[in-house]
């Protein structure tokens, strides 16, 4: 049989090739081929050398991989877990890491950990922090729904890396974990790492984009042109009110975020196993979002219920719900884009694009459209996300949420695309794209729905049928509405002033 050890590969080809050539091949199944394939990931920061080194838990001895800073409980879920291959996000392992690393600092202010080990474990969170090490967290997304595979997995490196420093044994539980449990570890990861991706990613990302949209609606923002409800011809609108339209959105999303991560920003930490706080000090709580909100920069406080925390991730489903609220922006923005951008000889024409690659392998001179397109698909993930998120929320059983990493991957792959499609169609689609002026003009003056601005002075019905017959006679309006009226041309030409019925009010 197949040994239970890490495969020797890093690359899907070398795993086939070593499949073929193991003098046991012939007995492994399609199963353990596809699985093994799919966790190239965990294989690659688990290369297997001539060296291993045993390490023991509670349940027994673990071959680990002798250059491994974790020990026998990572181990063991890499093991157990060879699902998909995705591991926990970055800014998560680094959350994990200022949650030690602020643990760390409040033993010491408590006087439970020695000044030697506390400065030991601060450090080497330090490093994690400055985005080292990342390799020493291999496990996958789809493990144990608590999260304990992913806390043991930081206190065992921060637990090799301090003993290191220090030249003592410091130990993964009883130093790097003490005064915590993976049940209040894991939903404050969650919390803390979704508030510092969004205020130094997404946050940032959002105002680049709509400085972009003030930007170019002071270039372009006087351009009168036909607007439309349900994809059809409606009154004249001005380029800047719809760039204006898309900034608010984004603006009043933001504000949702934003309101959603105060109300995420009260800790689980100190509740430990239960909420109850068993085997954490009574002071450590608040100590220790003082300390984490200062190693952030961003203020934190801690829970007045660990119950709430520990057994319910409700904020994080109003986060996500909030970042749906956004993606459904960035989705209306992009499909705006794309239909302005249509043609350029048949469809709209409005605006061009910039051409960034070509859009056929087959229509030669084909430029498609394709930074809104990419953002319109970044929407539809982070909104399938969301669906996940909120099917996470609800499994709060009893005491404690059980599908806290999906829940933490899903969410900060939410911001962080949300933040990188935002930058894009700043860069690439608002700054960028250029106004076809002749086509916008020639669309205004066949507009038949201009004539409403006429229902105070003729009616509604003698109106329509005046848009009825420009539309059949395919002529401007002004010209069947000064053959149908006593009104005179001049009269006319206030009355239907495209760049005047921008700006509303009734005509007299």
């Amino acid at each position: 049989m197949l040994r239970s050890y890490p495969l020797p590969t890093s690359s899907f080809k070398k795993v086939l090739w070593q499949f073929r050539h193991w003098p046991s091949a012939a007995s492994i199944s399609t199963a353990t081929l596809t699985t093994n394939t799919f966790n190239l990931r965990s294989v690659r920061n688990n290369i297997m050398s001539s060296h291993y080194r045993i390490e023991t838990d509670s349940m027994g001895d673990v071959h680990v991989p002798e250059n491994a800073l974790y020990q026998a409980q990572t181990q063991r879920a890499v093991n157990n877990f060879p699902i998909s291959g995705i591991q926990m996000p970055h800014e998560f392992i680094k959350a994990l890491a200022y949650i030690k690393q602020a643990a760390a600092r409040s033993n010491l202010e408590l006087k439970l950990l020695d000044d030697k080990v506390a400065h030991a474990i601060i450090d080497s969170c330090q490093e994690i922090i400055n985005g080292e090490h990342f390799e020493q967290f291999p496990i996958d997304v789809f493990q144990t729904g608590s999260g304990t595979s992913s806390n043991m997995n930081a206190n065992e490196v921060i637990a090799t890396l301090a003993s290191q420093k220090a030249e003592q044994n410091i130990s993964p539980n009883d130093h790097v974990n003490m005064g915590q449990s993976s049940n209040d570890v894991i939903p404050t990861a969650i919390q803390v790492s979704a508030a510092i991706t969004c205020h130094f990613q997404l946050f940032p990302a959002l105002e680049y984009l709509t400085q972009a949209l003030d930007k170019k609606t002071a270039e372009i923002g006087h351009i009168v042109k036909t607007g439309r409800t349900h994809l059809m011809d409606a009154m004249p609108v001005t380029l800047g009110q719809e760039l204006q339209g898309w900034k608010i959105q984004l603006e009043r999303a933001q504000l949702g975020i934003q309101h959603a991560l105060d109300n995420a920003s009260a800790l689980a930490q100190g509740g430990t196993a239960v909420g109850t706080g068993i085997n954490a000090e009574p002071e450590f709580a608040a100590i220790f979002a003082n300390n984490i909100s200062i190693s952030t920069e961003i203020p934190f406080t801690s829970s007045d219920n660990f119950f709430y925390n520990l057994s319910s991730q409700d904020a994080i489903v109003a986060l996500s719900g909030q970042l749906k609220t956004l993606a459904v922006a960035i989705l209306k923005i992009s499909n705006d884009l794309r239909w302005m951008n249509s043609g350029p000889l048949a469809g709209l024409g409005e605006i061009e694009l910039e051409a960034l690659q070509p859009g056929s392998s087959i229509m030669p001179g084909k430029v498609n459209p394709v930074i809104p397109e990419a953002a319109a698909m970044v929407a539809a993930q982070v909104i399938g996300n969301d669906a996940t998120i909120t099917v996470g929320g609800q499994s709060g059983n009893f005491q404690l949420n059980v599908m806290l990493p999906v829940i933490a991957h899903n969410l900060i792959q939410s911001i962080e695309l949300m933040a990188n499609a935002s930058t894009l169609l700043a860069d690439k689609a608002i700054s960028t794209f250029v106004v076809r002026k002749e086509n916008l003009k020639v669309a205004l003056a066949k507009n038949p729905i201009l004539v409403t601005a006429l229902n105070p002075v003729i009616g509604y019905l003698k109106a329509a049928e005046i848009a009825k017959k420009a539309y059949k006679e395919q002529r401007a309006i002004i010209e069947v509405a000064e053959e149908e009226t006593n009104i005179s041309r001049e009269e006319l030409e206030k009355l239907l002033n495209p760049e005047k019925l921008t700006q509303g009010g009734v005509a007299h």
